[in-house]
């Protein structure tokens, strides 16, 4: 374990801690990492749909495994000075176990904090019972406890992006979760105002992290502060915009055999000078 590893580790959980909201990005690749650090953003986490995205693979289907996971994490890890947590899906394993040997792993890499969820990838059955998500989450907290310095563990309660709609059994879920010691509590879905201010409630003091997505476009950073929120995710929003500029790009040139997408485009020289610059 470095000192530059527990700086960041230490610089990241104070993060949590002081008042106010935070926007944390998500890069899925060296490149991409590299450009959020320039832009001045303190921490970023990586992002399971884009690393699905990059690699030609459906997100949400456990078609992404741990060593994939990890390859990604370092690689940004490389590409950048600042804390960095990850997206661990569902810990990649049913087991409790499972969890906490992919926290210890994770923190060997050098990440200062991962999400493990409720999810099991399964489109059949596609949440863990309550009892055994408990355990999961506790697995856990227990396996960052266990390290020489802090680990941020969010804990993620699935159900509103996975067809079941049951706001109590997700608060009911992040409570148990918080009170198991998770750090960060989020549910992934929520584009509702009262809805997430009633979440922030329920879990209170622990942090709450929302994702911003179609439903939530409408929201500043200031608005969700309003609401008690402290960390704000980009999720796949920023690779979606990139992979979104290419493909309307390509279309352009198949459909209309036109290249008016490349007027628009940041140049050459900027990107060029960008990526010589130290990490």
């Amino acid at each position: 374990m470095s000192h530059n590893q527990a700086a960041k580790a230490m610089a990241f959980k104070a993060l949590h801690e002081r008042p106010g909201i935070f926007a944390i990005p998500n890069p899925w690749d060296a490149g991409s990492a590299k450009i959020l650090t320039q832009l001045g953003f303190e921490a970023l986490t990586t992002t399971s749909a884009g690393l699905a995205f990059s690699l030609g693979k459906p997100d949400g289907l456990a078609s992404v495994n741990r060593d994939e996971t990890f390859a990604n994490a370092r690689a940004i890890l490389e590409a950048t000075h600042l804390p960095v947590a990850a997206d661990l899906e569902n810990g990649y394993g049913d087991a409790p176990e499972d969890c906490a040997e992919t926290i210890l792993r994770a923190s060997a890499l050098g990440l200062c904090g991962g999400s493990i969820e409720d999810a099991t990838g399964r489109p059949e059955n596609p949440i863990y019972p309550f009892d055994l998500s408990v355990e999961r989450v506790a697995a856990a907290v227990a396996a960052a406890r266990s390290l020489p310095i802090p680990f941020v563990l969010t804990a993620r309660a699935e159900n509103l992006i996975y067809g079941r709609p049951d706001l109590p059994d997700t608060i009911r879920r992040l409570q148990a979760y918080a009170a198991a010691g998770a750090d960060v509590l989020f549910a992934p879905g929520l584009t509702i105002r009262e809805e997430i201010e009633t979440v922030v409630r329920a879990v209170a003091p622990k942090p709450v992290n929302v994702v911003m997505a179609s439903g939530l476009a409408k929201f500043t950073l200031r608005d969700l502060a309003d609401l008690g929120v402290r960390r704000v995710s980009l999720g796949s929003s920023l690779v979606r915009a990139a992979y979104g500029s290419f493909l309307h790009a390509a279309e352009e040139i198949m459909g209309a055999g036109t290249f008016r997408f490349a007027e628009g485009a940041v140049s050459y020289q900027t990107f060029n000078e960008l990526f010589q610059k130290p990490v």
